[in-house]
């Protein structure tokens, strides 16, 4: 299993994803890796989600992950649907926790210093800026990556394609999170494989 670093690092946007009919998965993971995106957070919002990992998975150079998990039932949940990391819109003691037990690769939310810095007491060093808009946005990202150097980051939350190259251009930012890309609903192929590949251009 990659680390979260690596994975991080396999395209500049990684996709949030909510789907709410399973049938919508396989279609939708084609047209993003086609399009250039291979990492893949499906958000543990509906029903659907855990079975469209596991069904994701089957698609060729997909590397699919769970997203707003909450705790560690989640997180075992995520594990037994196939997701190869976990990404939380927050950091918690036993999240960190079954992470570091597990070796799974995990991204977990932050939006200040004291945030980042209990990560950083248990190991963690990659982490998502979230809600990175709502949280004082690119200058509050610039104040907080300019104490902790060693630290890098996803942004998510209010990015938008138009805006993404601004987050991406800061050093300590990996790569970005982003809903644009996949809109909820049915899948239209050729769109979200267009648009996917404007975001693996922002890179």
């Amino acid at each position: 299993m990659a680390d979260i670093a690596e994975i991080m690092q396999l395209a500049p946007v990684i996709p949030v994803i909510v789907i709410d009919d399973v049938d919508h998965a396989v279609p939708l993971a084609e047209a993003l890796v086609a399009g250039g995106l291979p990492v893949l957070e499906v958000t543990l919002r509906t029903p659907a989600a855990l079975a469209s990992i596991a069904a994701m998975k089957s698609v060729p150079g997909a590397v699919v992950g769970a997203g707003t998990v909450l705790n560690p039932t989640h997180f075992e949940a995520a594990l037994a649907a196939g997701s190869e990391f976990i990404v939380s819109p927050g950091l918690t003691e036993p999240l960190a926790k079954a992470a570091i037990t597990w070796g799974t690769a995990f991204l977990p939310g932050t939006a200040n210093a004291g945030d980042i810095m209990r990560g950083l007491d248990m190991g963690l060093t990659h982490f998502k800026f979230f809600p990175a808009t709502a949280a004082g946005g690119l200058p509050a990202l610039k104040s907080l990556a300019s104490v902790f150097g060693d630290v890098r980051f996803c942004p998510t939350g209010g990015i938008t394609e138009e805006t993404a190259t601004e987050w991406l251009a800061l050093t300590q930012v990996l790569c970005v999170g982003g809903s644009w890309i996949a809109p909820r609903g049915p899948v239209d192929r050729e769109a979200v494989e267009a648009a996917a590949k404007r975001a693996a251009a922002l890179g």
